[in-house]
């Protein structure tokens, strides 16, 4: 494990596994520490040298008393310079979003793979709330984590009342509620892409490295379509589809399509 600083003086927390080739840096999605990854982390060093990172606010790592997505990209670019990029960079879900966000604003990555970026493009399910981040805000500032957490599951995930309460009895939920103020900055990242409306045209246009964007084929439809469309927003866009597949992706059918891309690209 490392720190690296990021250059509004936060701590951001590291592990690199591996020393086999270039640099793949893992990007997690809400609520996701770098605990999530270490398995994709420990399959992916025979060939690279991954760094997975706790983002900020999250496990080990700093944060700063303001947010600005700007300052996530900044971290990634603390990272990017401490191993000496350019780098492979892989995102799941909201993480993907955060790594396209990087790469389209000049963070040195020669390669991009993404997984299900949760993007709501169409009515195959309820759009996010117009005021869903100023109401997780204000749950986040009177100290609720739990009411933060339940409002994320019904209204980000529209995940039914009765899952929530059997997981409140797992020992996933109190890790979530121990990042549970950090879903403020997802819901600030992904901006209007949870809208019900198609993905702007020129949010990424500047994205011209190699995109892989995977969803899986047992997954969520909605999932399935935002991967979709944004595959269809440049030739240097490949769509691919994990068999059996759900959003809780295996990283051992994960390891082998992020080897086989990244070594073709790099």
């Amino acid at each position: 494990m490392f720190k690296v600083v990021s250059s509004d003086g936060t701590a951001i927390a590291c592990e690199l596994h591996g020393d086999a080739g270039p640099a793949v840096i893992l990007v997690g999605g809400t609520l996701m520490t770098r605990v999530r990854h270490t398995p994709l982390a420990s399959l992916l060093t025979g060939n690279f040298s991954v760094i997975n990172y706790d983002r900020r606010g999250r496990g080990d790592s700093g944060d700063s008393p303001v947010y600005d997505v700007q300052r996530e990209v900044d971290d990634l670019d603390a990272l990017i310079e401490r191993v000496g990029g350019p780098v492979l960079l892989f995102g799941m879900s909201s993480g993907a979003v955060l790594a396209l966000e990087a790469v389209a604003r000049g963070s040195a990555v020669s390669a991009l793979a993404l997984y299900e970026p949760p993007f709501i493009v169409d009515h195959a399910r309820p759009p996010l709330p117009a005021d869903y981040v100023d109401r997780m805000k204000a749950i986040v500032a009177r100290g609720d984590v739990t009411e933060a957490l339940t409002y994320f599951l019904t209204v980000g995930l529209a995940m039914p009342d009765e899952a929530i309460a059997q997981m409140r009895h797992t020992p996933v939920w109190a890790a979530w509620e121990a990042v549970a103020p950090t879903l403020p900055y997802d819901g600030q990242l992904m901006a209007d892409t949870m809208s019900g409306r198609p993905l702007p045209t020129d949010r990424w246009r500047s994205v011209k490295v190699p995109v892989l964007v995977g969803y899986g084929s047992a997954g969520e439809t909605y999932m399935a379509n935002g991967a979709k469309e944004l595959a269809a927003q440049g030739d240097n866009y490949t769509l691919h589809a994990f068999p059996g597949q759900t959003h809780s992706v295996d990283p051992h059918a994960l390891a082998p399509v992020l080897t086989t891309f990244f070594t073709a690209v790099r």
